[in-house]
C-alpha cells in the first residue's frame, strides 16, 4: 500500500496533525490543574473525616493527571498520557484499599473522625 493512498484513507494521519499547542493554550490547563491540586491539599489538611480526606487525595491525583495530559499534548508525545494510565491504576488500587480501611475503622468505633484514629493501639 502506498503512503499516498494511506494518507487519503486516513486524513487524521496527515502531516502537521495535530498542530502544536502554544504557550497561551497550555496556561489555562495548568492553572486549573494547580487550582484542583490546591483545593485537594487544603481539603486534606483541614478536614477530619476520613472519607473527605480520601476524596481530596483523589482530587490531587486527578489534578496531576490533568497536568500530565496537558504537557503531553503540548510536546506532542504520548508519555504523559501513559503516566496518566499508571496514575489512574494507582488511584483505583488506593480507592479500593482506602474504602476497605474506612469500612473496617467505622465498624470498630462507629466514627470516621481522623482525630479518634490518631493513635492506634495494637
Amino acid at each position: 500500500m502506498s503512503p499516498g493512498l494511506l494518507l487519503s484513507l486516513f486524513p487524521i494521519a496527515q502531516a502537521g496533525f495535530p498542530e502544536p499547542m502554544g504557550g497561551a493554550t497550555l496556561a489555562p490547563y495548568l492553572f486549573v490543574s494547580a487550582l484542583l491540586f490546591v483545593i485537594g491539599m487544603v481539603g486534606f489538611i483541614t478536614r477530619r473525616n476520613l472519607i473527605i480526606m480520601f476524596l481530596c487525595t483523589e482530587l490531587m491525583f486527578q489534578a496531576a493527571g490533568l497536568a500530565l495530559v496537558a504537557f503531553s499534548r503540548f510536546y506532542l508525545e504520548h508519555t504523559g498520557q501513559t503516566f496518566v494510565i499508571f496514575v489512574l491504576t494507582v488511584a483505583a488500587a488506593e480507592a479500593a484499599l482506602a474504602l476497605a480501611l474506612v469500612v473496617l475503622l467505622f465498624r470498630k468505633k462507629d466514627s470516621l473522625s481522623g482525630e479518634e484514629w490518631r493513635e492506634m493501639q495494637g
